[in-house]
C-alpha cells in the first residue's frame, strides 16, 4: 500500500460523519484512489456500518464499483441488517445472488440471517436455513449460532433447540446462543437445564442467565445467580440495578448501586441510568442530587441518555428548577427524548405555557416532533386548561406533521374537555373517534364526570366500561364516590354489594417519602409498626393543630353514609399521603421540604389538608399523585384546585 492509499484510509478511519466521508471520497476520486480494492472496501464499510445515516450513501457506493465483490456485498448486508430497515438486506443479497458466480460464504449467511432475525420473519429464515444445508455451510458454527438466534427471535424455541443439538462440536457462543433463545422464547425452565448442562460457562453465560432471569421477572433466581457468579462485571451489575428499577423494587435497585461503588467497579451507562430510573419512579430527591454529583465526577455528562435520566429524576422528584437547569446544561445537540422529557417534566408539574414553549424551542431547532411530543404537550394543555391551545397542537399534529393520531392522542383529548367540565364535549368526541375507543379512554371520561359530580353522564359511561372491563375496580369505585358525593347512598350500597359479588378489591393506596437517603412507604390500613406508629402520633398533633389554627373540616362527603360521623374522620385520617408527611414531619422538623409519590389521585380532604399543613408549619410539599405534581405553600397548591 503507498503513501496515497495510506492517508485515504488514515483520512477515512478519522471521518465521524457522512459529509467528512464525501470529502475523503472526493479526493479518492480526484486521485484515482476509489478504485483501488482496499480504499473502496473501506469507504463502503465506514458508510455501512462505522457511521450513522450514511447506508444509502454506502448503497449508491455498491452501485458505482465496477466489479463489487463478495466483501462489498456482505459489507452492506451487514449494515442494513443491523439497521432499522434491516428487510434491505434481502435486496442486495437477491442482487449479490444473481451477480456473483462464486459460492456464498459464512458471512454471507450470517449476516442476511440476522436480517431476517430483526425483520422477526421466520418464512425468509427457513429459506435462508435451507439454503445454508445446500451450501453446506448449516454446520459452520457462525452459521449454525446465527440460526439459533433467528429461531429465537422468531419465536419457535424447538427449532432453535433442534439445530443447536444437530451441532457436533458447540462452543460457549452456541451455548449461549441457545441459553438466550430459550429465555427469549420464555421458557425459564429449558434455560436453567441448558445451563446446567453448559461444559464451559463464561462470564457472558452467566449475564445471559441474570438477563433471562431479570426478564422473566425472576427477581430471586436472579439474585441467587448474582450471589453465585464467580466473577462479576459492569454488565452484571447493570442488570442486577436495571432489573429491580424496573420492577419497582427501588431499595433493592439502590442497595445494588451503593455495593458496587463499595466493590470499587466504575458505574457504566446502564447502570447509572437504572439507578436515576429508580430514583424517578420513587421520588427519590436526594438520593437523586448524589447520583448527580457522582456523574460530573465521573464525566458521564456528555452522554445524553444519562442526561435524560437525570433531568426525568428532578421532574419526577419534584425538583423542576433542577431539571430545567439540566436541560440547559446539556450539550448542544439534545436528542427528541430529551426535548420531550422536558416538556413532560413541565406538564406534570402544571405548567402548561412554559411546556408549549419549549415545545416551539424544539420546533425552532429543527428538531421534529413525534407522536410521544404531542401527547406530552397534549397532556400540559390537559392539566394547565389551555383547550384551544391543545385543539391547535391536535390539528398541527395531524395537518402540518402527518402524524395520524393513537388511541393515547384521542384520550388526551378527551382529558382536555373533561377537566375544563366541558362533558358533552367530551363524550361526543369519544363517540366520533374513527377507531373503537379503549377502556382507558371511558375511564378518563369517567374521572372527569367525578370530579365534576355528573352521575347521569357517568352511569352511561360506567355500562360501557362494564363490557370492556369488567373485572375493574377501580371504575367501581370512581362511580360509588360518584354517588356518594350526589347523596344516592341506596346506589353507593348496590355498587358495593357488585364489588362483593364479583370479588373485585379496591386497588390500596401507598405512598413513599424519602427521609435521609431512604425510603419510606406508607400503606392504606396497613399492619402496625414502630414506622407507622410513629407517623400516626405525629399525625394526631397535626390534624389537632389545623383544626385549631386553620380551621380544618373534614370533607367527607364520599365516605359511606351509613357509619357515624367519627369514623367518616377516621376513614379520611388514615390515607397513606397523611401518614407519610406527618412522617416526614417527624424526621425532618419544621422548615423542611417534604416530597412525597402516591400511587392514587390524591382525595380532596387530602388536597385541603396538605394546603393547611403548608399554611400552619410554613413549609413545602410537593405530592406525585397518578396523574400530575401538586406543590402545596402558603395554604395555597401549584394546580390552583385544578386537578
Amino acid at each position: 500500500m503507498n503513501t496515497a492509499e495510506q492517508l485515504c484510509v488514515s483520512l477515512l478511519s478519522k471521518c465521524k460523519t457522512l459529509k467528512t466521508v464525501k470529502q475523503v471520497h472526493a479526493f479518492a476520486c480526484k486521485t484515482g484512489l476509489d478504485a483501488h480494492p482496499l480504499v473502496s472496501g473501506k469507504l463502503l464499510l465506514h458508510c455501512a456500518v462505522t457511521i450513522s445515516g450514511a447506508l444509502e450513501y454506502a448503497r449508491r457506493l455498491l452501485l458505482h464499483f465496477r466489479n463489487p465483490d463478495a466483501f462489498m456485498y456482505n459489507t452492506l448486508i451487514r449494515g442494513f441488517a443491523e439497521s432499522d430497515t434491516p428487510d434491505n438486506a434481502f435486496d442486495v443479497f437477491v442482487e449479490m445472488r444473481r451477480k456473483l458466480i462464486d459460492p456464498l460464504d459464512s458471512f454471507s449467511f450470517a449476516f442476511i440471517l440476522k436480517a431476517a432475525a430483526n425483520c422477526r420473519s421466520l418464512r425468509d429464515g427457513m429459506q435462508l436455513h435451507c439454503q445454508a444445508l445446500i451450501h453446506g455451510l448449516d454446520t459452520h458454527l457462525f452459521v449454525g449460532t446465527t440460526i439459533i438466534s433467528m429461531y429465537a427471535e422468531c419465536g419457535i424455541v424447538s427449532f432453535a433447540r433442534k439445530v443447536f443439538e444437530e451441532m457436533s462440536d458447540p462452543n460457549v457462543v452456541a451455548w449461549n446462543a441457545i441459553l438466550t433463545a430459550c429465555f427469549r422464547c420464555g421458557d425459564v425452565e429449558g434455560a436453567e437445564r441448558m445451563f446446567d448442562r453448559m461444559p464451559l460457562r463464561n462470564l457472558t453465560s452467566w449475564n445471559v442467565l441474570l438477563a433471562g432471569y431479570v426478564k422473566a421477572d425472576e427477581l430471586e433466581l436472579a439474585k441467587k445467580a448474582f450471589l453465585r457468579m464467580p466473577m462479576k462485571d459492569d454488565v452484571s451489575w447493570s442488570t442486577m440495578i436495571v432489573g429491580y428499577a424496573q420492577s419497582g423494587c427501588f431499595d433493592e435497585a439502590f442497595g445494588f448501586f451503593r455495593e458496587l461503588q463499595r466493590e470499587g467497579i466504575r458505574p457504566n451507562e446502564a447502570s447509572l441510568t437504572g439507578v436515576l430510573s429508580a430514583c424517578a419512579q420513587a421520588g427519590a430527591f436526594e438520593f437523586g442530587k448524589i447520583l448527580h454529583g457522582l456523574v460530573e465526577k465521573a464525566g458521564f455528562l456528555w452522554m445524553i441518555s444519562v442526561n435524560n435520566a437525570l433531568l426525568d429524576t428532578y421532574s419526577k422528584s419534584g425538583n423542576v428548577d433542577m431539571a430545567q437547569l439540566v436541560f440547559k446544561r446539556m450539550p448542544e445537540k439534545k436528542s427528541i427524548i430529551s426535548w420531550t422529557s422536558m416538556i413532560a417534566g413541565l406538564a406534570m408539574h402544571g405548567y402548561g405555557k412554559e411546556a408549549t414553549q419549549v415545545f416551539h424551542n424544539m420546533e425552532a431547532s429543527g428538531i421534529r416532533p413525534d407522536g410521544i411530543t404531542f401527547i406530552s404537550v397534549l397532556y400540559a394543555c390537559s392539566h394547565a386548561g389551555l383547550i384551544d391551545e391543545g385543539c391547535e397542537y391536535f390539528s398541527k399534529m395531524r395537518y402540518l406533521y402527518g402524524i395520524e393520531p393513537a388511541i393515547e392522542h384521542y384520550g388526551c383529548m378527551v382529558d382536555l374537555y373533561g377537566r375544563a367540565g366541558k362533558l358533552q364535549k367530551a363524550y361526543d368526541f369519544v363517540s366520533q373517534l374513527p377507531m373503537s375507543p379503549n377502556a382507558v379512554v371511558w375511564r378518563t371520561l369517567l374521572g372527569a364526570c367525578s370530579i365534576h359530580g355528573n352521575v347521569e353522564l357517568a352511569e352511561q359511561v360506567k355500562e360501557v366500561l362494564s363490557k370492556l372491563e369488567p373485572e375493574n375496580s377501580s371504575d367501581h369505585v370512581l362511580l360509588s364516590n360518584i354517588y356518594a358525593v350526589a347523596g344516592k347512598w341506596n346506589d353507593v350500597a348496590a355498587v358495593r354489594r357488585s364489588m362483593a359479588d364479583q370479588r373485585l378489591k379496591k386497588t390500596p393506596g401507598w405512598s413513599v417519602i424519602e427521609v435521609d437517603k431512604v425510603i419510606y412507604s406508607f400503606t392504606a390500613g396497613e399492619k402496625s409498626n414502630k414506622i407507622i406508629e410513629e407517623a400516626y402520633e405525629k399525625l394526631r398533633e397535626i390534624m389537632l393543630k389545623i383544626r385549631v389554627d386553620g380551621g380544618y373540616v373534614p370533607e367527607v362527603g364520599s365516605v359511606l353514609h351509613d357509619i357515624e360521623e367519627e369514623d367518616k374522620e377516621d376513614s379520611v385520617f388514615r390515607h397513606s399521603e397523611k401518614l407519610a408527611v406527618a412522617f416526614g414531619l417527624a424526621r425532618l422538623g419544621v422548615g423542611m421540604n417534604i416530597r412525597i409519590v402516591k400511587n392514587l389521585r390524591v382525595c380532596r380532604d387530602c388536597h385541603t389538608v396538605m394546603k393547611l399543613i403548608s399554611k400552619v408549619y410554613r413549609l413545602e410539599i410537593v405530592v406525585r399523585d397518578r396523574s400530575r405534581f401538586h406543590s402545596f405553600k402558603d395554604g395555597s397548591c401549584s394546580c390552583k384546585d385544578y386537578w
